[in-house]
């Protein structure tokens, strides 16, 4: 029996998860402001309760993906997510839309770390897999294309909630993809005391990340990054309409275009990461210099005196940096875990994602209430610009790779 073709069938998942996603934020975005009317402090806290959720849910999850089942994992939370955007498009009050993002946040758990585990250990090919990575990433741009350029045409032809609608279903039919085409033959399921293992794997995740100093590098670099990440992400749509974002065509075609003009940008800088991320020393680089073209862009578009000024801040905050930087601290987390624990490390990081973002989120959104969205971004562009100063000062992504360190649980 022939092999299965491992990084095909994953990368062409990624794709199609990336089409639904990011088509539904996209038209989602809109909707949230000129269908929903919500203000920047509630758009803001949307994306927070949704972190919220996230920390909570991302360790037993993680860990649920090491003691049981990455693949069913994975068909987990394409339902949970389906059944959250699906109930965005129905509702419009605001404590409804962040019941859904709540849902939303905890179907997204369960395949966080997941799918990078399954992929490397189905794989099982050191070699190819931070490169498998990176073009993982390359796809998702493809498919973020796709949908944007999908969504956003059904969109125009029927309404906004019907598009959300379409791409929560979509999300829930990809599961049955993952059902059929995924295997799991490198990896063996805790069949007994799954309590007292599932504790042993935590301990273990905890104990290799906390020994390991370029995992913590990146864990620290990404709270203050995620601290800037949740005002740009939720605000910028609000910014741009603010800045006299045109109307005539409709307004979700100029959305359509400036997310499709990101994401080929983002194909651009992915090409270049992904002929260069084999290197020494070179993540901790990358991720330095996207850090600080990131904060550039933040001020750009926080102090943007038209529209077309503020989408040149959104083509370098969400073409370039936002990919790059995600993309990157996996690869570099992905490296440093041991299999046994690779879901749930990454689930760590997860964690920290969300706990970045719900610091700063909640925060920054209480700024933009209290003065106004140019100040928050501001502020934002100044918690990115540290990250990078962090990474470039440390010497923990300095020294050669070496072997993750392995502590007995």
């Amino acid at each position: 029996m022939s092999r299965p073709d491992v990084a095909g069938i994953f990368l062409r998942w990624a794709l199609g998860r990336s089409l639904c996603f990011r088509g539904y934020w996209m038209v989602t975005s809109l909707y949230l402001v000129v269908v929903a009317d919500l203000s920047a402090f509630q758009l803001v806290f949307l994306g927070t309760a949704m972190e919220l959720t996230v920390l909570v849910s991302e360790i037993p999850t993680g860990v649920m993906a090491d003691t049981i089942s990455r693949k069913w994992s994975i068909v987990i939370s394409h339902g949970v997510m389906g059944i959250g955007m699906l109930t965005t498009g129905l509702v419009t009050s605001f404590g409804l839309l962040v019941a859904a993002q709540m849902l939303w946040g905890f179907g997204w758990t369960f395949s966080s770390g997941a799918d990078v585990a399954w992929v490397t250990d189905e794989l099982d090919d050191a070699r190819r897999i931070d490169r498998v990575l990176t073009v993982r990433a390359r796809w998702q741009q493809y498919g973020a294309a796709a949908g944007m350029l999908g969504f956003g045409l059904l969109s125009w032809a029927t309404s906004l909630a019907t598009s959300i609608v379409v791409a929560g279903v979509g999300m829930i039919g990809l599961g049955a993809y993952v059902v059929v085409r995924f295997t799991e033959h490198a990896f063996e399921p805790i069949r007994e005391d799954r309590w007292r293992e599932s504790v042993s794997i935590f301990r273990r995740g905890i104990a290799l990340a906390r020994n390991d100093r370029e995992i913590m590098l990146v864990f620290g670099a990404t709270v203050l990054v995620n601290s800037g990440a949740e005002a740009f992400d939720r605000l910028w749509p609000k910014r741009l309409v603010d800045l006299g974002f045109p109307e005539e065509p409709d307004p979700i075609v100029w959305f359509t275009a400036l997310g499709l003009l990101t994401l080929a940008v983002g194909a651009l800088a992915l090409r270049i990461v992904e002929a260069r991320i084999d290197g020494v020393g070179v993540a901790r680089r990358m991720y330095a210099v996207v850090c600080f073209v990131g904060a550039s862009g933040l001020i750009v578009l926080a102090h943007a005196p038209n529209d077309i000024a503020g989408m040149m801040g959104v083509l370098l905050v969400g073409g370039v940096a936002w990919t790059v930087i995600r993309s990157v601290s996996v690869i570099w987390v992905n490296r440093r875990a041991t299999s046994d624990v690779r879901a749930t490390v990454q689930s760590f990081l997860g964690q920290v994602e969300s706990t970045g973002e719900i610091v700063g989120g909640l925060a920054l959104g209480i700024l933009a209430q209290a003065s106004s969205i140019t100040v928050a971004l501001t502020c934002s562009a100044a918690l990115v610009a540290t990250a990078g100063l962090l990474v470039t000062r440390s010497t923990a992504g300095r020294a050669p790779v070496r072997d993750p360190v392995v502590v007995d649980g």
